[in-house]
């Protein structure tokens, strides 16, 4: 069976590694793997293989050696590469490839994922879904991370709510806390209905 490819992009900081490390911890029936995209470290790889439950083997660091969102978007020769290498290893249901730190304009080519997410924080500020870039509007899912800093940092999350309303319509956002698990539940069943297709004819 083919994997899912779950693109998991959005600016340094905001939280990719650790979603993608909840999501390993928590959906515990499913069987993924991880490709990380870096520069010129394999940080983002080592601190999954540290931290996760995932086996070393199942997660691979690409090392882009430039600008890390155009090996997702443009030449992505290096990750087709490493999606083969991880389907050598294993039966995979999913397979997380996160970008780099991306800028709001970078998405991921359809012909790399299935589907994909972009992830920003509170902290960069409330005016982020109002600029309105292509990673936030395009991404099949949009998540909002560090709620918990909102009355810190000034941030109103009704602004964020109608702004990205505004630019997503109808499609998927959710507002969380990934560093105590607040929301990831709502990110695990969109994953299940929306890529896993769980549920469907019940």
């Amino acid at each position: 069976m083919k994997p899912i490819i779950i693109g998991v992009g959005g600016p340094v900081g905001a939280g990719k590694t650790l979603l993608v490390e909840r999501l390993a911890r928590y959906m515990k029936d499913v069987k993924i793997g991880v490709i990380t995209n870096d520069i010129y470290t394999k940080e983002d790889a080592l601190f999954l293989a540290k931290n996760s439950v995932l086996p070393s083997e199942h997660i691979i660091g690409v090392e882009t050696g430039g600008c890390p969102h155009a090996a997702i978007r443009e030449d992505y020769s290096m990750n087709e590469a490493a999606i083969n290498e991880l389907k050598s290893k294993d039966d995979f249901d999913i397979i997380f490839l996160e970008s780099g730190g991306d800028n709001l304009a970078a998405t991921f080519s359809p012909d790399l994922v299935d589907f994909s997410i972009y992830v920003i924080d509170v902290a960069q500020g409330e005016k982020i879904p109002r600029k309105a870039g292509a990673g936030m509007i395009k991404s099949d899912l949009f998540v909002i991370n560090k709620i918990d800093l909102a009355p810190f940092v000034g941030a109103n999350l009704d602004v964020m709510r109608a702004d990205t309303i505004t630019h997503r319509g109808d499609r998927a956002f959710y507002f969380v806390n990934l560093k105590d698990c607040d929301g990831l539940e709502q990110i695990i069943q969109w994953i299940e209905k929306e890529c896993l297709l769980k549920g469907l004819g019940e």
